[in-house]
């Protein structure tokens, strides 16, 4: 009869620990904010992180996903890496895509770039050290994503990429923010 009610016992101290451990475990919303801010930060200083890359990022608690598309092999490992180091992070699922290499793809991205970022009305946006708008290529498609700052600006992307010779298709994912 003792043992089973130090079992018992046992049993209900265990599961008690286990649930406060879990509690503890929960980030506050301010953790998780700092968190953002950070990751945010390590993708931006990545040495490799460019205008045919697009990363993004959820942050749930110590967790981070990590999502989008690179165009070298090695970014999708240092992205991991560089949100490993972050203070609080326990947890990192990395779901990058890792773009298909080829001259094919090369080519088209050197020329969408002069497409859109030589056009004279679109050259504000190449002002910046990190490119609002992305350009993704895979196997001759071509995902824009980032933001402009107007309806027309993202139209003329749009138009500037879908002018691309060898360009299979082009999806506007562009989003417009007022500045």
């Amino acid at each position: 009869m003792r043992r089973r009610f130090f079992a018992g016992l046992f049993v209900l101290v265990s599961w008690t620990v286990m649930v406060a451990a879990h509690a503890q475990k929960e980030a506050t919303p301010r953790a998780e904010e700092r968190i953002q801010k950070e990751v945010r930060h390590e993708i931006l200083m990545l040495p490799f992180f460019g205008v045919f890359d697009n990363i993004t990022y959820k942050v749930e608690g110590y967790k981070v996903t990590l999502m989008g598309q690179v165009s070298r092999p090695s970014l999708k490992k240092d992205t991991e890496n560089a949100v490993k180091k972050i203070e609080g992070v326990e947890q990192v699922n990395n779901q990058i895509e890792v773009l298909p290499t080829s001259n094919m793809n090369d080519q088209l991205r050197v020329a969408l770039y002069r497409a859109i970022y030589g056009d004279q009305s679109l050259e504000r946006y190449a002002m910046p050290v990190n490119r609002p708008i992305r350009i993704i290529v895979k196997n001759g498609h071509v995902i824009l994503e980032g933001v402009v700052n107007s309806e027309a600006d993202k139209n003329l992307v749009y138009m500037r990429a879908n002018g691309v010779p060898n360009v299979f298709s082009v999806t506007n994912n562009l989003r417009v923010v007022k500045e």
